[in-house]
């Protein structure tokens, strides 16, 4: 298998796109999966845990932004960098997390 240059290395949001890049697409791949198994609909909570560096620097790079992100079917290569701070805020204050851009689910 080829590996580009590109695959190794991509811009994200935040400081670190070390800590964006990967748990953003790790918040989709898991909506994606919940589609492919037929338990989107079904999901009322989610739950996430972060270990190592991320859970260390989490809110600092940008970590917690990533992840919900993913989760509502953004894309690292294709996110609206300006808006991300507005789609956010929504989150939270209107504590209401849109998963996969269709199935909304409480948010605390």
């Amino acid at each position: 298998m080829a590996v580009s240059v590109f695959d190794m290395f991509r811009v994200g949001i935040g400081p670190s796109s070390s800590h964006t890049v990967g748990p953003m697409k790790a918040g989709l791949s898991f909506v994606n999966f919940l589609r492919q198994t037929g338990d989107f609909d079904l999901v009322t909570r989610v739950r996430i845990e972060l270990m190592g560096s991320l859970a260390a620097t989490g809110r600092g790079h940008s970590t917690d932004t990533a992840c919900l992100l993913g989760l509502i079917g953004e894309r690292p290569e294709t996110v609206n960098v300006d808006s991300v701070a507005q789609v956010i805020s929504a989150i939270r204050s209107e504590q209401k997390l849109i998963l996969g851009g269709s199935h909304t689910i409480a948010f605390d």
